[in-house]
């Protein structure tokens, strides 16, 4: 099992990508990449239960070749280094923490981008939005957070 978080503050600059995919918002999310939470804490998440780290390790802020890069190439190298190993994904659950977008009217599409990414089933995933009821960062509309949590079995 591997556990995964991530959380990037809304800015003017930047379109919003969750779990791969665009949402049409009036912000989005700042970050040294595309900071993307979803892929980077699903990135986290199986590095975590493979024992490897974590994106920060792999892809350092610190290293301008990942400047505004695509969170897939994070997510394909744990994909790659879960490929190698003798286990594979059961399931994942992700929980976005945000007041808005409303998660709710695109986890379908998240879902079929992740499986399509992975080369899993979407029955596999399940994505969920929640709110801080106007509590922290998240209530005051500052930012998204994410969790996600990843069970790995043997091939």
């Amino acid at each position: 099992v591997g556990n995964g978080f991530d959380v990037h503050k809304f800015t003017d600059a930047k379109k919003l990508r969750l779990c791969g995919i665009d949402i049409d918002f009036d912000r989005g999310l700042s970050g040294h990449s595309d900071a993307d939470v979803g892929l980077h804490a699903l990135t986290d998440a199986i590095l975590g239960a493979l024992g490897k780290g974590d994106i920060g390790i792999w892809f350092p802020p610190s290293d301008n070749q990942w400047k505004n890069a695509d969170s897939k190439i994070f997510l394909e190298f744990a994909n790659d280094s879960l490929n190698e190993s003798c286990l594979k994904i059961s399931n994942i659950d992700i929980t976005i923490i945000c007041e808005q977008p409303k998660v709710s009217e695109y986890s379908m599409m998240m879902k079929k981008k992740l499986a399509n990414m992975l080369l899993i089933k979407t029955s596999q995933i399940n994505i969920k939005g929640t709110t801080t009821e106007k509590l922290g960062f998240t209530g005051r509309e500052e930012g998204i957070a994410c969790l996600c949590t990843v069970l790995l079995v043997e091939k």
